[in-house]
Parts: C-alpha cells; structure tokens; sequence
C-alpha cells in the first residue's frame, strides 16, 4: 500500500437461488453489510484472479461481463449452446466452449472483453478438469499456453493473431501449470505407462532454452498430480496421489509430497515425521514458505522454508485444511469435509496459537485480503440445510453469522494484499475504530457493539462452557472483569456483608459475657 493512500475496502459476493448480490466487508458500522450491487439473476458467476472483472452467467446463453470498481456491465455475450466459460487472470479474455455438432466446428472461442472481438477458435472433444480452460495464463497474463497431444502450445498472449508461436515437445503430457508471477516456467506432468514411471518435469518458457527440463521428478504409484507453484516461480509442490495404498493403512490411497525448484537445488520429497496421507499444502503468499498438513489422524501440521527444512510445528488435531493469511502473519488450521469443523488460529511470525473454534459443516474457507477476517460458509448442493455465513476475526472470535434457506456461494472479492497496510496497523486501527462507536451511551452504535461483542473488540475465542461458568463466578462472588456489577451480584454482596457483620457481633457480645 502506497503511503497516504486510504486502503480498498473488502467485498463480499452472495449467490443464492435467485441470483447474487454483493455486499460491504467488515468491519461493519452498524453490525450489518451493506449492499453494494443488488441481486442479480444468474446460473453462476465468478471473478477474474485479480478480481478486476466479474464474470455472469445468465439464461438464453448470455454471458455478461462486469467492472468490479462500479459493479456495472460493460459486456454481454450471446454464445449459443454454451457449456462452460472462463476468465483470464486480469479479465482481459473470456473464454467459452460450446456443444459441437462436427469436428471442423471450432468449439471453444476466446474473446476480447473490452471489445467483445473473437481473437482465437480451436476445436476440442472433450471437456475435464486438466483441459479446462484451454488456453492457460499466468497471473500477469505475459504468457499464454495450451495442451495438446504429445506437446505443450505457445501463444502471444497481446496478439493472438499470430496463431502458435512455438511448441515445446513433451510426448504423452497429460496436464501442465504455468508458474503465477513472473510466468518464467511451465511444469508439465506425464503419467505413468507400460512400466515407466510418472514425471514432472520444469521448462523454461523462453522457446531459445527449452531443449531440456530444469528440474524432474519421477515416481510410482501415481493416479493424479496436484501442481502448485509460489510467488516468485522459484519451487513447485508436487502432491501425488494413488487410488490404491498397497500397504492398507488408508481407505483413501496413498499420497506423498515432492517438491522441485528451478534451480535445481532441490528434486525430491518433502520429509514428514508422520505416515499417512498428505491432506492439504499452501504457500506463503511470499513463496518463501510452505504449510503442510498430513498423517493419520490426529494429523500434524509443520511449516517449511523453500529449501524443504522444517521451520515451525504447529502441532496435532483433527485437521485437513490449511489456509495462510494473505500478509504471511497468520495460519488457520481447520477440519472441514467429513471432521467436525475444529479450527486453531496461528500467529506464525510470534510462533503462538491465538485461539480455537469450530465452524461445522464448512464447505468453504478463505481469509479476506487484508487478512483480518476469515470467513467460513456451509454452501448447496454440497449441504442443503444449515446454509450459512461465518466471518471469525484473526483469532478466531466470532465476527458476524447469517443464516440462510439456501445459498450456493460466499467468497471475498480478490484484491492483492500488498494494497491494505501491514496487519498490525490494520487491526489497531479496526480496534479504535470499535473503541470510537461504542463511547457514546445509548446511541445506535453502541447497541450494535453491546448486541455483537467480538465486532466491538477482538478477543480470544472461549468456548460456551467457559463463559458460562464465569457468568456464574460473577453472580456468585459479585465480581466482573469486563463488564459492571450486575444488580443481583450487589445485593447477594451486601447480604454476605451483613451476615457478617450480625456473626462479628455476636461473637463480640459472647466473649464479654464470658
């Protein structure tokens, strides 16, 4: 964030049946969002990578295209028989993929969205999670490429004109992911076949220097690969994941953790001090460091550098899923899917768990870019009762809660992080903001501070039990360490006073008659 200029302010995105809505994100002023766009019908709808432009699906075919800053539409695409569509990471380029009827149709179609110009046709047969969208960017869109058979396929990502530039040849390449920012690399994965071993291996992008891979790993036992690359395009994770686990210890195959970087330093698995399988792995928004958690339940969770060494345990629980806050400060652990919902809040730099919670029945998680918040929702068709929005300050109090009849989608606007100030700043300037509108007695704000306590001041998160039991030590002993004395508290503390007293007193009186 530049000095002088006033941070973005977070927005959050609703769909329910009969469309979505966008509303204000925290923190609050009167305990409630207010509606920045008001509902809009739609099938589905999603934001580019950098949250720039949104992207709406509507009925009869019609793909509209909005400006994220005014929430207005600036196009509408009428694409018949469409199946599926897609963003570019800035918003610059749709992409759709139609229904064929022949093979010379060129199905899938890729579109300016300023202009609403085709630039690019291709035909593709099928559809499925590693060959959509065709054409792939990464995150600046300074590189664009494309799977084919036996090869990798280059684009001018400014001038699609100009057709395939060049083509890196990977023979039997079933999946690839080009490196975020900068886009200097591609990793390609080629499973395995008639008793050779699956590999992943790194190239350059630079057509001059792809003759042979930077880096590359080979293994057995592999169904599928999960690619992930961090910010800065120095290391990749490899998690690869088997249908079958040969040695029966989980029902859910067998999984293990590798990791490359592009320097060559490093071509191997990530050692873990547990067996089982790896659950859930996330970068650092810096890249310098990744989370991983993994083993038999109760599983561990461990922080490493990018050279692979253990920096930091977090210790065991119920968990699968990770999530770093977007400023690299802070962890949350959580067992969501099929655990009960268990989430501990970490301060990764002070090396101390904050609090704990539980959320039950996620289906979502992510913390808001400034990374204050984060925010849990239980979402249809995955769940379709206890449909619901939680938003959990950093340590894991509870901000806000909305129910709902049904909800399909809850997610954050993406922003880039480096445009809020740093954490510490932020959440002393959330708290005294808090500390302002809860001064003046009687007025609206400060019912909506006394009716919502965590929005009114973060503080750690106690279970029901806890607080229950201090409610009944205050009534019991007439004491209070947040709030005044109540009425019943005084009066059990004068008759306890009184009582005595009357004791003192007769005592007194039996010692002089004595």
């Amino acid at each position: 964030m530049t000095p002088g200029n006033a941070p973005p302010s977070l927005e959050i995105l609703v769909r329910e049946p009969d469309g979505f809505s966008v509303w204000s994100g925290p923190p609050f002023g009167n305990g409630q969002p207010n509606v920045m766009l008001e509902r809009v019908a739609c099938t589905s709808v999603k934001f580019s990578e950098d949250g720039s432009r949104l992207m709406v699906m509507k009925s009869d075919s019609i793909i509209g295209i909005y400006d994220c800053g005014s929430f207005k539409e600036i196009k509408s695409f009428q694409v018949p028989n469409v199946v599926a569509a897609s963003l570019s990471p800035c918003g610059t380029y749709l992409q759709t993929f139609q229904k064929y009827s022949t093979p010379q149709e060129k199905n899938v179609v890729l579109w300016k969205t300023e202009t609403g110009d085709s630039v690019y046709h291709l035909f593709q047969k099928n559809m499925t999670k590693a060959t959509w969208p065709s054409i792939r960017f990464n995150s600046d869109e300074a590189v664009a490429c494309r799977l084919a058979t036996n090869e990798l396929q280059f684009f001018d990502a400014r001038d699609f004109s100009k057709g395939i530039i060049h083509r890196l040849r990977v023979p039997g390449v079933a999946a690839f992911e080009l490196s975020k920012a900068p886009g200097s690399h591609v990793a390609a994965y080629v499973p395995e076949s008639k008793g050779t071993p699956a590999s992943v291996q790194i190239y350059v992008c630079e057509k001059d220097l792809q003759s042979q891979p930077v880096a590359r790993r080979s293994f057995f036992r592999c169904s599928t690969v999960q690619l992930s690359w961090n910010h800065g395009s120095t290391g990749l994770l490899v998690l690869v994941q088997s249908d079958v686990d040969k040695t029966n210890q989980s029902y859910y195959g067998e999984s293990k953790l590798n990791y490359l970087t592009t320097d060559g330093t490093h071509e191997g698995l990530v050692s873990l001090r547990k067996e089982g399988p790896v659950h859930d792995v996330q970068w650092s928004y810096s890249g310098s460091e990744f989370a991983v958690v993994y083993g038999f339940m109760p599983a561990c969770a461990t922080v490493f550098d990018k050279k692979g060494k253990p920096l930091l345990e977090l210790g065991t629980g119920p968990y699968n899923t990770i999530r770093w806050n977007p400023k690299g400060k802070f962890l949350c652990l959580a067992g969501f899917g099929n655990l009960p919902g268990d989430m501990a809040f970490w301060d990764y730099v002070g090396k101390k768990q904050l609090g704990t919670t539980r959320a039950e029945c996620s289906v979502t998680s992510e913390w808001s870019a400034d990374g204050c918040y984060f925010m849990t929702a239980t979402t249809a068709p995955r769940l379709q009762v206890d449909n619901g929005i939680k938003i959990f300050h950093h340590n894991g109090s509870l901000y806000f809660k909305k129910m709902f009849d049904k909800l399909f989608q809850a997610e954050w606007k993406p922003q880039s992080p480096d445009r809020f100030g740093e954490i510490t700043e932020l959440i002393k300037s959330v708290d005294s903001l808090k500390v302002e509108e809860t001064k003046p007695r009687g007025s609206s704000s400060s019912q909506t501070a006394s009716n919502n306590p965590p929005a009114a001041k973060p503080a750690a998160y106690r279970p029901p039990h806890a607080k229950t039991a201090a409610a009944i030590q205050a009534e019991l002993f007439g004491e209070s360490s947040k709030q005044e004395t109540s009425k019943n508290a005084l009066k059990n503390k004068k008759k306890r006073e009184k009582q005595r007293e009357k004791k003192a007193a007769e005592v007194a009186s039996a010692t002089n008659g004595s």
